[in-house]
């Protein structure tokens, strides 16, 4: 198998690394990330990370209190990944370095897009954490912004579900699964890929989305071979 891209930009929803804990890390999962992104990275692609923060914290979550203090919380807790995605990473014999949008020293780089890409064409996986460093966007929008920072040919949108639909299969089994799709469609169906700006932020780059479950062994490596799974939208 050869790969289709050379440089991409990986997306990983928090419940997907929550696993069937539904909550916090599943260190089975976290292991079979880093030995699926090991295996990219040893065919020469350039790999680059954007985690949310589900598994501990949605923005959303918190009613009572304001949407931009809970939007940091959130980011928080996509650094707390972010640690625990380089510790695994590591553990495999690949460097990794996590560069935050908020600054936090002691743990991580700071955010600096030239130093991302030198780490990249270092062969060095690079974890983005803390989503842009701003309330009210999300770490899709993150994903759709350092995709584009870096000149990152696709993102792969890593989730819990295995395709896109026209409704949540989990609660309508009558829902449609799309194998492809543009931007217009995703934007203009209100299918809930990604939230309408990381969806026009792509649109507007040139930027394709390929979407497949994190859980299935080898799909990370499908997704970056170009196989038929999953939904893929351009």
């Amino acid at each position: 198998m050869e790969a289709k891209y050379k440089r991409v930009l990986l997306k990983i929803s928090g419940e997907a690394l929550a696993g069937e804990d539904r909550f916090g890390i599943n260190e089975d999962m976290l292991k079979k990330v880093a030995l699926q992104v090991k295996e990219v990275t040893s065919m020469g692609v350039q790999v680059a990370i954007v985690v949310g923060g589900g598994n501990f914290w949605r923005g959303r979550t918190g009613k009572s209190i304001d949407r931009a203090t809970a939007d940091y919380m959130g980011m928080l807790a996509t650094v707390m990944n972010s640690m625990a995605l380089q510790d695994a990473f590591e553990s495999e014999g690949l460097p990794t370095r996590v560069q935050t949008a908020i600054e936090m020293r002691e743990v991580a780089e700071p955010y600096i897009r030239r130093k991302a890409i030198s780490h990249l064409e270092g062969n060095k996986v690079v974890i983005f954490g803390a989503g842009t460093g701003n309330p009210f966007f999300s770490t899709d929008t993150t994903a759709a912004l350092r995709a584009a920072e870096i000149d990152a040919e696709v993102i792969l949108l890593a989730k819990k579900i295995d395709a896109v639909y026209s409704d949540d299969p989990e609660v309508n089994p009558d829902a449609v699964k799309f194998d492809h799709l543009t931007h217009k469609e995703v934007l203009e169906k209100d299918l809930k890929v990604m939230d309408s700006t990381a969806a026009a932020l792509c649109r507007d780059n040139n930027i394709s989305i390929h979407v497949f479950a994190l859980a299935e062994d080898g799909n990370i490596k499908k997704a970056v071979c170009g196989e038929k799974i999953g939904t893929i939208v351009e």
